[in-house]
């Protein structure tokens, strides 16, 4: 949705009730002009009708290294000028891969990434919507770092899923309603690491909900599936590098579908794989890196995935093709690039097996 000057971010927040779901009287604000056109299709796309509605989804984000200065610098334009194109869909949603803190000790691992709860005002302000944190980064602080990413989720009122104070909220979906269709989005992460051996929220503990939970991510999203008419599921998952799913992703991705799910988006290889239709779900396997805290990436490509949905499925998509500059910044791509990076998304959809059109 539309960017936000920093000084409305509050009210732009208070417009939403813990449930998630907007306020009687409060609706999405229209799109801003956009100093792009529309990006081509990497795919085909229906002719949009009234009641159809815009997902828009962006790969990992960090506010660490080269991005850092970003929160003070450019505050209500952290994403640089692509950003745009998540302002300008009725839900827009980002991964951050940090904990929301100041404060901690770092857990027993390579990296680690934390950010101030100004983050989240940042990315809402670019028109980012829901923010995922089941990540292998989202608790790099232990219980302190924990403690302030829950409280920093309370008091900004940011959407945030994929973490919580336990299971029960770890797995909950952030229900929204557009223009009469509701909406849930999930989160889970995948990445074996530090973070799911010691941080995945069960019963009684807070932590991230882990996508290795097969059963209980399954049975959110059939929970999902009966409250809502579209459920998007948001994943971290994948080999690093490896622009292929491993047949453990397609596996979970097949039975997530049949469980209900209309999407299923991921990241973490650093780097896009392949996205297109197994039967009724859309799958996209890697969106890549995407606002990047150091150059040392897998692939400086990236994009924004921009889903069109009608009633109860998704009927098109469209990568707009973008290439992280030397500042770490997602920067829109002049015509031959995109189109290298369009086809190059395309190509990928055939070890993903995947179909390049919905089914009829």
């Amino acid at each position: 949705m539309r960017r936000w000057p920093a000084l409305v971010i509050a009210l732009v927040v208070a417009g939403y009730t813990s449930s998630g779901e907007p306020t009687a009287g409060s609706s999405s604000p229209a799109a801003g002009p956009s100093s792009q056109p529309p990006p081509p299709s990497a795919f085909p796309s229906p002719a949009p009708v009234a009641r159809d509605l815009t997902l828009a989804f962006a790969g990992d984000v960090h506010f660490a290294g080269r991005v850092e200065s970003r929160l003070t610098t450019s505050p209500a334009d952290v994403l640089g000028p692509i950003g745009a194109v998540l302002a300008s869909a009725d839900i827009a949603m980002a991964n951050l891969e940090s904990a929301i803190t100041e404060r901690g000790t770092p857990e027993p691992k390579q990296f680690h990434f934390r950010a101030p709860a100004t983050a989240l005002a940042a990315l809402r302000a670019e028109g980012v919507d829901v923010v995922s944190l089941a990540n292998n980064h989202g608790v790099d602080y232990g219980r302190t770092g924990l403690e302030d990413t829950l409280a920093a989720i309370r008091d900004t009122g940011v959407p945030v899923i994929g973490i919580g104070a336990d299971a029960a909220q770890a797995y909950s979906p952030h229900v929204v309603t557009v223009r009469g269709t509701r909406v849930a989005l999930l989160a889970a992460s995948q990445v074996p690491d530090r973070t799911l051996a010691a941080w995945t929220a069960d019963a009684t503990t807070p932590g991230i909900a882990s996508a290795y939970e097969v059963d209980r991510l399954v049975g959110a999203v059939r929970a999902a599936h009966t409250r809502a008419d579209v459920v998007v599921v948001y994943l971290h998952w994948g080999d690093e590098g490896e622009s292929c799913p491993t047949a453990v992703q397609r596996s979970v991705a097949a039975r997530l579908a049949a469980a209900g799910a209309d999407a299923v988006v991921g990241t973490h290889a650093h780097l896009l794989l392949g996205g297109g239709w197994d039967d009724r779900t859309y799958v996209a396997y890697g969106l890549g890196n995407f606002l990047w805290w150091r150059d040392n990436a897998h692939s400086n490509d990236t994009g924004v995935l921009t889903l069109r949905v009608r009633a109860d499925r998704v009927v098109g998509a469209t990568l707009s093709p973008a290439r992280i500059d030397s500042a770490g910044v997602p920067q829109p791509v002049a015509a031959e690039a995109a189109a290298r990076i369009q086809a190059k998304f395309a190509e990928l959809r055939s070890c993903a097996y995947l179909s390049a059109i919905p089914p009829g």
